[in-house]
């Protein structure tokens, strides 16, 4: 039923208009994702981290990134459990940045769709100065090539 749900929410979405505020550029990059703040088991002594699952985002803006990935879990953590804050290392040409991201959305892709698995709609929480310039500036050539 919660998938029903969403699904009817996201065309109702289409038809009711966008409250996006921030411009979104179409952009296939890489990325892997990890959980912020959720310690692996302690089955042994030798500290590990959680691991991390691998996707390509379908477009981004300032503010947020639309995020394909095959499964909704790490682990045994959801990726969209309330209070969930996530690691993205997004792959852009000028190399990798980190982005500590929230959820705000989620949908599992329709199996007609050429795409597989979930897309996750998420909030840009916190990235370093640094990266936000790298960030901003390859926004601004997307802006450029997609007029």
């Amino acid at each position: 039923m919660p998938e029903l749900m969403r699904s009817i929410i996201t065309r109702l979405r289409s038809v009711v208009g966008n409250r996006r505020r921030a411009k979104r550029y179409q952009a296939r990059l890489p990325f892997s994702i990890s959980l912020l703040g959720v310690k692996p088991a302690a089955e042994s002594a030798i500290p590990r981290n959680l691991p991390q699952l691998e996707g390509y985002t379908r477009d981004l803006s300032e503010t947020g990134l639309a995020l394909v990935v095959p499964t909704i879990r790490i682990a045994d953590h959801y990726l969209t459990g309330a209070g969930r804050r996530l690691l993205v290392t997004l792959r852009l040409p000028s190399g990798p940045l980190a982005l500590h991201v929230v959820p705000v959305r989620y949908e599992q892709l329709d199996e007609d769709n050429t795409e597989r698995g979930y897309l996750i709609g998420v909030r840009i929480e916190e990235i370093n100065d640094a990266d936000r310039a790298r960030f901003i500036a390859y926004l601004q050539e997307q802006n450029e090539k997609q007029g």
